[in-house]
């Protein structure tokens, strides 16, 4: 879901033309095209989280550039804000914050503690960093293992960022990098030569980090000054977006410093097929370092039984009678992983150095027709919802406890697939995927592509950038079976053709094995996007935004809807979004608009039109939202928005329940699944089923 949005950065503190300058143009090292493998310990591979608390430092300098102006990253921050406090550093930080005019503050903000990962906006109590625009500075000492900068040749020691919101510049004991564009996904960069010139002292990596968003970035956004300084403080400014969810910035994913040896296994390609008795690993490795090497590769079961063995960077396995992995709900034993070790031995000089990677494989096929969206020869209904990395006090940053608890959830609700609306999720959340069997509609962040200027050529080999470093990451994920390039971009305007043909072929150039969508809301006849996608999903809020409070139009409306885009594409569709906002106890017989009575009802009318279309062409419904989530503040907006099924705090509303009759229904319409559910006082369920073949143990799934 998008809509236009904004956000204040505060009255008199920044002229601005600096920042995006600033921004675009900073000169350092690119991430490159490099594998981007997850790290992971081995008998080769050693990693360190750097989690906690971190000195962080907004730059409130009126250009938002003292910080680059006065090289923070030479000198710890902690320091430079003690020196310009006249060498009293014990001033309460506080009273910082008042004790001089900000024309006279050349540090421009207070050194504060700041937990990494989060969103750094509501971790304070000052309403200015809330809603910041412009660079904030982050700093971590390290101490590092010896082990790790000794040796000849000495180990490779790489400094990995889970992601980083939204431009970032990186340095390690005050030498640059890594600078890269976009959040959502991981960079990182080879710090071996800087650390191993000082072994046994303290490692400072200084992070700069910039939350504003241009035209051409994804998503867009833009900067509006106010210049009537009748109604407005001087150089005041707002960061408009176009999208409905609240723009969160920081470190928001883990912060990971990992070895390997000075030759290493670089990336790994797989790529599956399987009939009944069989199935294939296609394979393809990656080793940077040296030209002198081998490669033997072992796949295993869960039981640690080697099932095909392999040599060579390029090759296949066969698998005899292979256990298939299947989405929660369509098989007793969803999401089965195989282990594929690849060992590398590689000549360097006179060492032969040895590395050691175990990737998570699961063996499954994907296939599109006219009518039907097929997992390993079967068909499949996506009965699910779309989410958001949303969260009190943390915002974006990524919290196990909530993770865990949004998985039970979901299995719970008889969910069985979701949309990752509107950014790419966090390695750890797509790791639970792959292991539960949740289907994912992997999305890029390209929301709120509305302007014209965001369908230009720069915007355009942005998003290619981003495409590749989204596949790069998730590409061998079973749970992953379609790419969404972007979320309801103006696709009616003329530019559109050639921006959605490119950026599809392209998709499809990295990754021929799954189909690719993008989720629209322009009118069918209008889209010229649509022609190239190989699923049509369409968000649509009949009686929310359209027709408000009549719910009688739910039924006719939604008919034409799909039987326009399948008359016209004879695609398969997914109702993307649909939904309305509930208040929690808020209630209303007859149902009223923001209650949980309407909330229900609403999901009820679609649900009668989706029983009879899915014995047609659609494929899948996608309820808007899991829960609550912060938006920026509007007249439309009380403390966010309130469409989720869920509380933001993760209590069911009464439209959960709703949703999760529904979806255990139609999961036992399956030959593989019980027709009953019973969950009695005691919280056990009972399943009954007379069908031989389709006895399974539940205690498993729920």
């Amino acid at each position: 879901m998008a809509l236009a949005a904004s956000r204040g950065a505060g009255a008199g503190l920044c002229p601005m033309p600096v920042l995006p300058l600033f921004l675009l143009f900073l000169p350092g090292l690119a991430a490159g095209p490099a594998g981007m493998l997850q790290p992971r310990d081995s008998p080769s591979r050693e990693r360190r989280e750097l989690g906690g608390l971190w000195s962080f430092r907004a730059d409130l300098s009126p250009g938002r550039d003292a910080g680059f102006a006065q090289r923070w990253y030479r000198r710890p921050l902690r320091q430079l804000f003690a020196d310009n406090q006249h060498h009293n550093p014990h001033i309460a930080l506080e009273l910082c914050w008042r004790k001089f005019p900000l024309k006279q503050q050349l540090w421009t903000g207070p050194v504060i503690d700041m937990p990494v990962p989060a969103s750094f906006n509501d971790i304070t109590q000052d309403p200015s960093l809330e809603n910041y625009i412009g660079w904030v500075w982050y700093e971590k000492e390290v101490l590092l293992p010896l082990r790790w900068l000794q040796g000849d040749p000495a180990p490779r020691v790489v400094l990995r960022f889970g992601s980083a919101h939204y431009y970032s510049v990186v340095w390690v004991n005050g030498v640059q990098v890594v600078e890269h564009e976009g959040g959502h996904l991981p960079f990182e960069a080879d710090i071996s030569s800087v650390v191993q010139a000082t072994p046994g002292t303290l490692c400072r990596i200084t992070v700069a980090l910039n939350n504003t968003l241009t035209p051409h970035t994804l998503p867009p956004g833009s900067i509006h000054y106010m210049a009537d300084k009748s109604r407005y403080p001087r150089n005041y400014f707002v960061q408009d977006t176009k999208f409905d969810f609240f723009n969160y910035a920081g470190i928001h994913r883990p912060v990971v410093l990992y070895t390997t040896p000075a030759a290493y296994i670089d990336d790994i390609t797989v790529t599956t097929t399987s009939s009944d008795s069989v199935a294939t690993v296609q394979y393809q490795v990656a080793v940077v370092g040296s030209t002198d090497y081998s490669l033997s590769l072992s796949l295993c079961d869960q039981e640690g039984k080697v099932v095909a063995t392999g040599d060579g960077p390029v090759g296949e396995l066969k698998v005899l009678n292979p256990n298939l992995w299947w989405p929660y709900l369509m098989h007793e034993n969803p999401g089965y992983l195989y282990s594929l070790e690849v060992k590398m031995q590689a000549q360097v000089g006179e060492v032969l150095l040895e590395d050691v990677y175990t990737l998570p494989l699961g063996i499954r096929t994907v296939h599109v027709t006219s009518t039907q969206f097929l997992i390993n020869g079967r068909p499949f209904y996506f009965h699910g919802v779309n989410k958001h990395e949303d969260a009190d006090i943390r915002g974006k940053g990524l919290d196990w406890p909530l993770i865990v608890k949004d998985f039970n959830l979901l299995r719970w609700l008889g969910a069985n697939s979701f949309r990752t609306s509107h950014y790419p999720y966090a390695e750890e959340i797509m790791d639970l995927c792959d292991a539960y069997g949740i289907v994912v509609i992997d999305e890029s962040p390209g929301v709120g592509i509305k302007l014209p200027e965001s369908f230009g050529n720069k915007s355009l080999q942005h998003h290619l950038a981003v495409m590749e470093e989204l596949i790069r990451r998730d590409k061998n994920r079973p749970s992953v079976v379609m790419w969404s390039v972007a979320n309801e971009p103006a696709s009616e305007l003329p530019p559109a053709a050639h921006y959605f043909k490119t950026l599809i072929a392209h998709t499809k150039a990295l990754d021929p094995s799954r189909p690719v969508t993008f989720v629209t809301d322009a009118n069918y006849a209008l889209d010229h996007g649509a022609p190239y996608v190989d699923v049509i999903c369409v968000n649509s809020y009949f009686s929310w935004y359209h027709d408000p409070g009549h719910l009688e139009v739910i039924p006719l409306q939604l008919t034409a809807q799909f039987d326009n885009w399948y008359k016209t594409y004879q695609k398969p569709i997914i109702q993307s979004e649909y939904g309305a906002d509930s208040v929690p106890g808020l209630h209303s017989d007859p149902p009223m608009m923001f209650t949980e009575e309407y909330q229900q009802a609403l999901l009820r009318e679609y649900h009668s039109v989706l029983d009879k279309k899915r014995k047609e062409y659609v494929i899948g419904e996608l309820i808007w939202n899991f829960a609550d989530f912060m938006t920026n503040q509007g007249t439309t907006r009380v403390l966010g928005n309130k469409k989720g099924i869920f509380t933001r705090q993760r209590q069911p509303k009464a439209a959960a329940f709703v949703l999760r009759d529904r979806y255990w229904k139609i999961a036992n319409e399956s030959s593989c699944l019980p027709p009953k559910l019973d969950q009695g006082n005691s919280g056990a369920v009972e399943i009954t089923k007379n069908d031989k073949e389709s006895q399974l143990c539940y205690s498993t799934l729920l």
